[in-house]
Order: structure tokens, then sequence, then C-alpha cells
């Protein structure tokens, strides 16, 4: 048996996020997970693999309604309303998704955070941005600002045995996972197929490669060092991808609308053999 230790949601792609007890979920993954996103004035998505310092901001939401805070910038409110904002379209790796810019105070909090200019831009409640259907197959998933799929997993016992590996022992939030589970061997996450809790059926359906985020401080923004990246490339290579792999990538298949919460049991059912 499987049970959720933790759940993490992370509002605003690259920045801080929360862990809840409790999460509704959605088609896209997580309530409110990934919903707004940083984007240059072009409208291309900015991540802490270009500005590490992201990893210091600060995320507090209640009832809808975002607020941003950093060290030496202050805090800054946005407006809560999910229709608010002017209509604009953004990238998302090769993606072009429909959102709304939350505005000029937002905006100049931001450039004067990190000293260029940038936005805020929220999903537009409209846009459903699909997963790509070489991983899911003939099931049709959505994600909201995340890279790719609805939701990231990690066994606690694979992040036990990658830190049993490394100089120094790294925390959770180096892989900003929305999903942490117990009662897995180390890479257990590997060979599921589905898991389930009532109506709720998440799919694993791609490994998670790795890049330089998580040689990040998300204490401090800064860069820290090669690890975890070194360690893992001698035993988590994956040639297919070509990158290391630590995680899994899930797709919503069944219970919209229903909660995922810590310590709940999830029954698991292995991958079919040809996976």
């Amino acid at each position: 048996m499987v049970t959720l230790a933790a759940l993490h949601v992370y509002p605003v792609k690259s920045c801080r996020g929360f862990a809840p007890a409790a999460a509704r979920l959605l088609e896209a993954g997580l309530e409110h997970d990934r919903e707004w996103m940083i984007v240059t004035p072009e409208g291309r998505f900015l991540t802490q693999r270009e500005e590490p310092r992201l990893a210091t901001v600060e995320v507090a939401l209640e009832d809808g309604a975002l607020a941003l805070s950093a060290p030496g910038a202050g805090r800054v409110a946005v407006p809560p309303g999910p229709a608010d904002g002017a209509p604009v379209e953004v990238g998302v790796w090769n993606d072009r998704c429909r959102a709304l810019d939350q505005g000029e105070e937002v905006a100049a909090w931001l450039g004067g955070a990190f000293g260029r200019p940038l936005r805020l831009v929220r999903l537009h409640p409209s846009h459903r941005r699909a997963s790509s259907r070489d991983w899911t197959g003939d099931v049709e998933a959505y994600t909201r600002f995340s890279d790719g799929y609805a939701l990231l997993a990690i066994s606690t016992a694979s992040l036990d045995d990658l830190n049993a590996r490394l100089p120094r022992p790294l925390p959770r939030d180096r892989f900003r996972a929305n999903l942490w589970l117990e009662g897995l061997p180390p890479y257990g996450e590997d060979a599921l197929h589905d898991l389930t809790a009532g109506a709720v059926r998440l799919r694993r359906v791609k490994p998670c490669t790795r890049c330089v985020i998580t040689t990040t401080d998300q204490a401090t923004g800064a860069r820290d060092g090669e690890e975890p990246i070194r360690t893992l490339k001698g035993y988590r290579w994956d040639a297919a991808l070509r990158g290391v792999a630590f995680g899994q990538n899930l797709i919503v298949v069944g219970g919209h609308g229903g909660w995922l919460r810590v310590g709940m049991e999830l029954l698991e059912s292995p991958a079919p053999a040809h996976d």
C-alpha cells in the first residue's frame, strides 16, 4: 500500500510553493498548481533555469487571491478574479497558451525585484493545455504551466537512496514534486501504472528528467554546486531521454473534483510488462 506522505502546490511556476494537508484534484492537476507564470515582455516563460532568484519569491494564496513577496522587495497583491486581466498569448516550451496579464502593479514589483521588465500572467480559465500524446497514449490529459504534465511524484525512499550517495543530503524542496509517496522501495515509482483512491485515478506516463534547478538552494536562490546531477548521472541516466531521471510525471485519469489528503492510502497497480 502506498501512502501520500506530503502534498506540494506551486501556484507560480518556479516560485515557492506550500504544503497543504489536502488539495483538490482537477483535470490539470492540483488546484492552482502552476496557474500563474512569470514571463518576459515578449511572453516567453521564465524559470529558475535562467533566474534562480525566483526560488526566493514567497507565494500566499487565500480564496484564489495571490500575493507575492521577496527579500528586499516587499509584498504585492494580485487581483483575485480568474477572469481579470488583459488577454495575452504566452509560450511554455513549444506550446502557446491563452493567458491573462495580471496588471501593472505586479509587473512593476517584478521589475524592481529582478531588475528587468517582467509580467505575471494567469492561465485563461477556458484554456486547456494538452500533455503530449506521445506519452499519454489514448488518454487526453491536461496541465497548466508545468513543464508538461499534471503532477510529479517521487518516493521518499528514492530521495533517501539518493541522499545516501551524496556528499551532503538535499531537502525535498530541491525536486519540486507535487506528491511524495511512502510505501514504495527506492525508485518504485518507476514501475507504477495507476494509483487510485476511490474515484481518483492517477497514471504514470513519463520519467522526469532533471535540470539545473535541482542544484539551486531553494532558500537562498543561489546555485549550489553540481549535485545532485553529478551523482544521478552515475546511475539514473536515461539514454532515450538523454537526461537523468528522478521522479515520475503523472496525469489525472479520473476523480476530477476529488481531494488528495496527506496520509491517505493509494492503491497501486504495476506498469504492464510491455511498458
